[in-house]
């Protein structure tokens, strides 16, 4: 089930923006520039599970930042639906709007947004206090978010006296402590140093695996794209040009605006094993010997359980039947798989929860890195 649906969301800045929307015949901004409109996001329509990492990226200009706040109405779009499971955030009066605000969606900018005069244990219990709660809880909550970003210890400290990435971490908290379903990041780590921002991704994650919210991650960067999401949408000119997988997207790029951007992706930290393995070959019937007339060094004998126990393998002129001692699972990255496989003349079985999947050798790692198609 989908926690959030958009569907064809359009933004179209100017006097006229429905006018616009309805007259365009190609769709284009050029032509939505000759009315003097902008034509800022086209017809956008997704869909984000519950607890997934969903990034939107693109370059400069592509109408990912506009998007995003569409979706929290910082922006009033010209059409289109929001969907937070199954009610509309367009059709929201200011009131429903306001609580969903307060109390179930939260937004970490770029820029920190932090108030100046306030310690950062009020910066952080913010959003509390909007919502009425007394000082002692909210204080209370603010040193469990601080201690779950690692900042416990400053909390009577002044924004002033923080670096860029604890200043962002303060952010994160804030957003944190209403306990929202949805939190909404745009570029959160753009401003900051790239080994500072390398730890606020590691953070974002770790947070994640202890949370499990519900995120849609705005960025420019495909590499913290990548490294982030766990589906992502790449914008172009306002339109969602390819959704999908960093392996699917590495490995399948819709056209050359996405190839350009996942060229330069180091693959061995993206594709994982289930993307290049063998479903079918060096895989037969326990009862049934094949070696004898295969090219394959090895056969692995799938067990009518679907597990795999036993490979049959030739000794000089023999045949011998061995334990399986090596298995991998098809989430494991190649880079991780290749130091597993390279000392192996034969295939490695891949197998999970006991079942066998298929079998990963040398070439067809070295071709998935080489970005060849694997072998079929």
């Amino acid at each position: 089930m989908s926690q959030i649906v958009c569907k064809n969301l359009w933004k179209i800045f100017g006097s006229k923006p429905e006018q616009v929307m309805l007259g365009l015949k190609t769709k284009s901004k050029t032509e939505a520039l000759k009315t003097g409109h902008v034509l800022a996001v086209q017809d956008a329509s997704f869909e984000v599970a519950k607890g997934e990492i969903f990034v939107i990226m693109g370059l400069s200009g592509s109408g990912k930042s506009t998007l995003i706040r569409c979706l929290s109405r910082l922006i009033e779009p010209t059409s289109g639906s929001f969907l937070l499971e199954g009610e509309d955030v367009f059709k929201m009066n200011e009131l429903a709007l306001r609580d969903l605000r307060r109390h179930r969606l939260s937004m970490v900018f770029q820029h920190f947004g932090l108030l100046p005069h306030k310690q950062v244990i009020d910066n952080v219990a913010y959003g509390l206090e909007v919502q009425g709660l007394d000082k002692t809880s909210r204080h209370q909550r603010a040193k469990e978010v601080l201690h779950l970003v690692g900042l416990l210890g400053w909390e009577y400290h002044y924004p002033s006296n923080l670096s860029g990435g604890m200043q962002q971490r303060v952010g994160i908290a804030r957003a944190l402590a209403v306990n929202p379903e949805i939190l909404m990041f745009d570029e959160p780590f753009s401003a900051l140093d790239p080994l500072i921002r390398r730890d606020m991704q590691d953070e974002l994650l770790n947070l994640q695996k202890q949370l499990q919210k519900t995120i849609l991650f705005i960025t420019h960067d495909f590499l913290e794209a990548v490294k982030l999401g766990n589906r992502i949408a790449i914008m172009k000119d306002g339109q969602i040009v390819q959704i999908g997988t960093p392996t699917e997207i590495v490995m399948h790029p819709a056209n050359d605006y996405v190839r350009e951007f996942a060229k330069d992706v180091p693959r061995a930290n993206v594709l994982t094993v289930a993307s290049v393995m063998d479903k079918a070959r060096a895989i037969h019937d326990p009862n049934e010997s094949k070696l004898e007339h295969s090219n394959e060094p090895i056969l692995y004998l799938k067990n009518t359980d679907g597990s795999c126990t036993h490979f049959l393998a030739k000794d000089d002129d023999y045949e011998t039947k061995h334990p399986v001692n090596l298995c991998l699972r098809p989430d494991v990255t190649l880079g991780v798989a290749m130091a597993q496989v390279a000392s192996l003349p034969y295939p490695v079985p891949v197998a999970q929860n006991g079942q066998l999947l298929g079998t990963l050798d040398r070439l067809d790692v070295m071709l998935a890195l080489a970005d060849y198609e694997p072998r079929t």
